[in-house]
């Protein structure tokens, strides 16, 4: 379980998990785009967690700024919210191939005709033609009007070269996002788009694929009419001349008949404007022309440029950069690359008997055992004394006192997280948010991690009632806790038990009360 900020209480603990794998790069940046334009209206998110990951990751101040907005995306529900838009998205294209493959049946049942005469249904070949393909060629044209206008740079063109394809696929996709932040990620895909030039690739695909659906569900619908219907193909005219059309329509079958389509002669022109040709080798002429105009002018321009708006978007797509001098961006610098790095160096130890003694070097996390203390008044020792034979197997952090010395712990617990954390606390302090908050923040950075309330220096007794705060306090935020064995706990991560040498289990909660040290040891096991 992933652990969220409360106003009320601080987050439960959850099990180290490794730092998510960084999604493909649009998603990023998109990602990236909606944080800044979130923060510029509500304000900085609470980024500390997410600021350390990306220190710690290291890099170019671009790849940081990228790996801060996924952290906080999967905090805050954003990559969950993204992965949410996307299947509308789906959702939305897949309604458009329905209303596209409905739409190419309507268009050839409205070209074929259903008025069925002696001769069968009579087809006026040019209305057909326009009727199949009128309206896809007057669209294409102004796809490529819009196109030109972007290519020229024109980014308030942008939004003219939706298409409307495009514009219905972004209708459905409002539809369909409900929540504030598939609505705030709506509102950040585009710009990133446009800023990349990938808009009109993305907008080209759609348009195309549309009508290549449509176009393609009309042939199909063509072909299987006319296999099941007999048809007759006249040609009429009150203004032009039989030779215009005769000239016509060999010129718009040239190009097919290059394709394998049959090419009709002059006669079977000629016959066909004075009525329906009785010869059925000619009217299988005529249905093949037909096809042939759908297949080449129709079908075959929107499979091209389909394939070239893919091959767009699929180079812009692998050359996309963040632009880090956007608004915002910018300001985030001194958080993500600081001028300089802590070196992890303990502050100096305050004097301690010559005992075992824990190792006050450099953290060393990912295997390995370590001892914090948060807040310890200046009467308790530090380092506490060690049983004998572990004293290089357990590794100090330090005082966590200032916020300085919480940070270098926290960055270099974030760089390599420690097999066993134990956080000892003194329980004669309240137990504020801010401590117990550090608590899970150092928590959710070990596989294993452990609160030890330390007991009174000199003998003295602690107060039942602020031991209780503590305890309460702590079971709220899901934190586990270690008395009386907490160092041979930090050792082995288990405890050998006094009086059955067998037993070992897990300390958690149910441990001894700290008020009386000579409690014998519960043998309750961690919840």
């Amino acid at each position: 379980m992933q652990a969220t900020p409360s106003s009320s209480k601080p987050p439960a603990v959850s099990p180290l998990s490794d730092s998510p794998v960084q999604p493909d790069r649009l998603r990023s940046l998109w990602l990236t785009e909606a944080l800044r334009l979130t923060e510029a209206q509500t304000g900085w998110l609470d980024d500390e967690q997410a600021n350390r990951q990306a220190r710690a990751a290291g890099g170019s101040f671009s790849t940081r700024l990228q790996i801060r907005a996924w952290a906080l995306g999967l905090r805050d529900g954003w990559v969950q919210a993204q992965s949410r838009w996307l299947t509308s998205a789906g959702l939305a294209v897949a309604l458009l191939a329905v209303v596209a493959v409905l739409s190419g049946a309507g268009l050839a049942w409205a070209a074929l005709g259903t008025q069925a005469g002696p001769d069968g249904v009579v087809v006026n070949v040019y209305r057909a033609v326009v009727g199949l393909l009128g309206l896809n060629a007057l669209m294409l044209l102004v796809w490529l009007v819009a196109m030109l206008a972007t290519v020229r740079g024109s980014a308030q063109a942008a939004g003219q070269g939706l298409g409307l394809a495009g514009r219905l696929w972004i209708w459905l996709i409002g539809r369909f996002s409900r929540e504030a932040r598939m609505l705030q990620l709506g509102a950040a895909w585009q710009p990133v788009l446009v800023r990349h030039g990938l808009l009109r690739w993305l907008m080209g695909l759609l348009t195309h694929g549309f009508w290549l659906v449509t176009l393609v569900s009309a042939l199909l619908c063509l072909l299987a009419t006319m296999a099941t219907r007999r048809y007759g193909f006249v040609w009429e005219s009150t203004l032009l001349g039989g030779d215009t059309f005769v000239a016509l329509t060999q010129a718009l079958g040239w190009l097919p008949s290059h394709l394998g389509f049959p090419a009709l002669g002059v006669q079977a022109i000629e016959a066909s404007g004075q009525g329906v040709v009785g010869d059925p080798s000619v009217r299988q002429q005529w249905a093949w022309w037909l096809v042939g105009l759908v297949v080449t002018y129709g079908v075959l321009p929107r499979l091209l440029l389909g394939l070239l708006c893919a091959a767009g978007w699929r180079r812009g797509t692998k050359r996309l950069t963040l632009d880090t001098g956007l608004p915002g961006l910018e300001m985030l610098r001194s958080r993500l690359v600081p001028a300089a790095e802590a070196v992890g160096v303990h502050d100096a130890a305050p004097p301690r008997r010559a005992d075992a003694q824990l190792d006050a070097t450099r953290i060393v996390a990912g295997h390995g055992a370590i001892l914090v203390a948060i807040e310890l008044g200046t009467d308790h020792d530090w380092p506490p004394d060690l049983p004998e034979g572990i004293e290089g197997q357990v590794h100090d952090g330090g005082r966590l006192d200032t916020g300085g010395q919480r940070q270098r712990v926290l960055d270099q617990l974030t760089r390599e997280p420690a097999e066993r954390l134990l956080m000892a606390c003194d329980p004669r302090r309240s137990p504020d948010r801010g401590t117990l908050r550090l608590m899970v923040t150092l928590a959710q950075l070990a596989t294993q991690a452990r609160v030890w309330l330390l007991p009174a220096p000199g003998g003295s007794q602690l107060d039942a009632a602020r031991v209780g705060d503590w305890i309460e306090a702590l079971d709220e935020a899901r934190l586990l806790r270690v008395e009386g064995v907490a160092l041979a706990w930090l050792e082995r991560g288990q405890v050998q038990w006094p009086n059955d040498a067998t037993a070992a289990v897990h300390v958690g909660v149910g441990m001894p009360d700290p008020l009386d040290p000579a409690q014998p040891l519960s043998r309750q096991a961690a919840s």
